[in-house]
């Protein structure tokens, strides 16, 4: 058996089975997490009917990789429910909750997590509960045995387990990712599942199509000598850069620094980055008015920088003028919402950080060779908050 390349005796040795696999599977659990979400929808809609009416807001919150799923879905959510949505990691929410919830809200929580076993996930479900006049909460998560799926809210809850198979076993977050972050689509988009199921397919072939057409690129890149890398993103590849930023930082053990931005923001100081040693990743939208602005900043770096290398993940190939290493191009991907193209996005940086662990002599599964990070965070104390409500 074979997975990303490597032949799995070869993965068992290196430690490295779980990630390879966890990896080379999404498009296939995308697929299962859509017609398990069929299934359930009607629930959601009955739900969302009885328990929805008096919301005045959403917050989508997780920890870590959990948090930037919401980073990708507070448009999709903002535009189809036409209420203020937020993004809020729950490391956030725990340390200042009236920052974010008033007594007089009504809020939806939609909590993302692969456990739900980091402290931070039922505390800060319970803050909300505390706080806020009304909290509904939909929990979505990948363990039906952690604390997130079991916690017994005040008000009304939802709870979407995706399969087994999403929880992932090794350190880094890969399969659970793209599958909470397509269940938040999907939920987004509740009301028009049945219209989705082409996009899943469509979405799901790409997945297959990159992880089998680009993995030998892709390791090619990894032996190059950088050090440092820079993702940038739009709307929601936002999200999927601040993921990507993280997931080569974790599979490499912190040797490889990588830091993410806008097209627009990266102008505004942080281009002073950009070395010698340094890889440059683009996220491409398929809307024609971002793209704008989008290949202006590629063009810009390349002439007054000098990025090691420079990848482009893209739905259609760039075309003249513009100058990128490594084209990584999504067949059909203008046909695909944006939300769901920032499911599949992430799959190059995956394999790519994978590979680059490797080449350190590093564990994918458990790269942490000083014991700094682990699959479930641990250290955290939650402590009472004395009254702030008053």
């Amino acid at each position: 058996m074979v997975y990303l390349g490597i032949e799995i005796t070869i993965l068992q040795s290196t430690t490295a089975v779980h990630t390879a696999k966890e990896i080379k599977q999404q498009p296939e659990l995308w697929l299962d997490i859509f017609d398990d979400f069929k299934e359930k929808c009607n629930d959601l809609k009955s739900f969302i009917s009885s328990y929805c009416g008096d919301i005045n807001k959403i917050l989508l919150t997780g920890a870590g990789t959990s948090a930037f799923i919401g980073l990708s879905l507070k448009g999709n959510f903002y535009r189809t429910f036409g209420i203020e949505t937020f993004p809020v990691p729950t490391t956030d929410l725990l340390t200042h909750p009236l920052d974010f919830i008033s007594k007089q809200d009504s809020v939806l929580l939609i909590s993302f997590a692969r456990s739900g076993n980091s402290p931070e996930s039922t505390a800060a479900a319970e803050l909300c509960d505390q706080i806020a006049s009304t909290c509904v909460h939909v929990i979505i998560t990948c363990d039906g045995q952690g604390a997130l799926y079991n916690f017994e809210t005040r008000s009304a809850k939802f709870t979407i387990l995706l399969p087994e198979a999403s929880n992932d076993q090794s350190l880094a977050m890969t399969s659970s990712y793209t599958g909470m972050l397509l269940a938040g689509i999907l939920v987004a988009n509740y009301q028009n599942i049945e219209t989705l199921e082409a996009q899943v397919h469509l979405l799901a072939k790409c997945g297959n199509e990159v992880i089998s057409g680009y993995n030998d690129s892709l390791v090619d890149i990894s032996n190059k000598p950088f050090d440092r890398a820079v993702f940038l993103g739009s709307g929601p590849f936002y999200g999927t850069a601040r993921e990507a930023s993280l997931k080569l930082l974790e599979l490499t053990g912190g040797r490889v620094v990588s830091t993410m931005d806008s097209y627009l923001g990266f102008r505004h100081g942080p281009k002073a980055v950009v070395n010698e040693n340094t890889l440059m990743v683009y996220f491409l939208s398929n809307n024609s008015y971002v793209h704008q602005y989008e290949i202006d900043l590629i063009k810009s770096i390349r002439a007054d920088s000098n990025p090691l290398w420079s990848i482009a993940i893209a739905p259609s190939a760039l075309g003249s003028g513009v100058d990128t290493d490594t084209e990584i191009l999504f067949t059909g991907g203008n046909s695909i919402i944006e939300e769901f193209l920032s499911v599949a996005y992430i799959l190059p940086i995956q394999i790519l950080s994978f590979h680059k662990s490797l080449n350190y002599g590093l564990r994918p599964d458990n790269p942490s060779t000083n014991g700094v990070i682990h699959r479930v965070v641990q250290g955290v104390n939650i402590y009472s908050p004395n009254g702030i409500f008053n």
